[in-house]
């Protein structure tokens, strides 16, 4: 999910081109006491919840948590929501660990799932289908956290079952924005990115994910209505774009630019990208990726393309429009080269053995392709944010990020759109 925004509802397209309306729970861990005490809420889980949790944890985890007692058993409410409710469950430090089981593990219990529609209050049978993309969004978002997890490249899982899941808990903290710049960290995100992208899962191999989402966001905005005066005028000039001519121009681009489609995390941004408690900026393992939701097959130049975006927004702001935008912050060509060598360094075993010639050839190749799928992240965000500017309930200025979002779309247009 888009782990920008906290506290309220956003959207998170599913594999299937559902569009589902879910919370924002972040799975960002506390680094320090301190940090704990911000992250945690202070109300405690309800005791229906607290005795269920006691008993997932008892029956999935081995060790200590097979003799730790109802009373021992601590638990705490992390974020709470309404798809997600995130909650540290904790063995007590009077109790010793038997053998390798973890002394803490958060739990996710997803919640109501709804469908995101400019029509509420649809048929009994459009209900049905919006249960069953719901349903369907979940199964594959849990067997992919269930393989990434297995192959080392998420949290570990613990246990899973209907109402949610055990996984690992990871203390670290979230990138800020300006960290993606530093090079041994820009390095890392490369590589982590290239190992995600060989993987082989089993899911829908067709690319329909970008333009089949965009599609589904445009169809949205042209029948969006806002009735704030100040959000009228927004509106009304983001409309006055052509947003159905652009997209076909958009199209046509990149159905002429070569990109291969691998399997993508297609949101790689600071907030998805944890840096490791303990391990310093001089390590070479010191990244963790999470928040897989909006993972699917999808073209390699995306993901890259919508990664260098996120270097330009700031998203750690406490004033309307609760972000800052650096447009000098997108990364220059020698920063992509430095991220694009290391990502093909990870993703492609024969680069190594090119001639420096030929591989500067395939990194410029690689240069051309990410930036002109750049367009394409600036324009499906721009669309996302024009929706929640109409459903969501967090504080935050969607349609000033769309704008944002827009003016970047134009203004690189100019370069890579010729």
């Amino acid at each position: 999910m888009k782990t920008k925004f906290i506290n309220g509802v956003s959207s998170s397209p599913s594999m299937s081109l559902g569009l589902l309306v879910t919370e924002n729970a972040q799975q960002v861990q506390p680094n320090t006491e301190e940090d704990f005490k911000e992250l945690v809420c202070a109300d405690q889980p309800d005791l229906d919840t607290r005795r269920k949790a006691y008993l997932w944890c008892r029956e999935f985890l081995h060790g200590a948590w097979k003799s730790l007692s109802e009373e021992d058993f601590h638990i705490t409410i992390i974020r709470g929501g309404l798809s997600n409710k995130l909650f540290l469950c904790s063995l007590p430090d009077s109790l010793d660990t038997v053998g390798d089981e973890p002394r803490s593990i958060l739990l996710r219990l997803y919640g109501a799932i709804l469908q995101m529609s400019c029509n509420k209050g649809d048929s009994r049978q459009s209900n049905k289908e919006n249960h069953f993309q719901g349903a369907e969004a979940m199964v594959l978002e849990s067997v992919m956290f269930a393989i990434l997890a297995e192959r080392e490249l998420g949290p570990k899982l613990y246990g899973i079952f209907p109402q949610g899941r055990l996984e690992q808990y990871v203390p670290s903290r979230k990138l800020d924005t300006c960290e993606l710049s530093d090079p041994s960290i820009s390095a890392e995100v490369a590589e982590k990115m290239a190992k995600f992208h060989g993987m082989r899962m089993p899911f829908n191999k067709e690319p329909k994910w970008l333009f089949g989402t965009m599609d589904k966001y445009l169809n949205q905005v042209l029948r969006l209505n806002f009735t704030r005066e100040s959000h009228l005028r927004r509106f009304n000039r983001l409309l006055s774009y052509n947003l159905p001519q652009e997209i076909d121009m958009l199209k046509s681009l990149l159905e002429s630019t070569h990109s291969p489609v691998v399997f993508c995390h297609n949101d790689c941004q600071e907030g998805n990208v944890l840096l490791l408690k303990g391990r310093q900026s001089s390590d070479k393992q010191k990244l963790m990726l999470i928040d897989f939701e909006y993972s699917s097959y999808n073209y390699r130049g995306f993901d890259i393309g919508n990664h260098f975006c996120e270097w330009m927004y700031d998203y750690n702001c406490e004033e309307l429009p609760f972000f800052k935008v650096n447009a000098q912050a997108y990364p220059s060509k020698a920063q992509q080269l430095h991220f694009i060598d290391s990502y093909l360094r990870e993703s492609d075993p024969g680069f190594d053995n090119l001639s420096e010639e030929d591989q500067m050839k395939v990194k410029e190749g690689l240069y051309v392709e990410v930036n002109r799928f750049s367009l394409a992240s600036h324009f499906f965000w721009g669309l996302w944010s024009i929706i929640q500017a109409r459903l969501s309930t967090i504080k935050f200025g969607y349609l000033e990020y769309a704008q944002a979002r827009f003016d970047a779309y134009f203004q690189q247009k100019k370069i890579w759109a010729v």
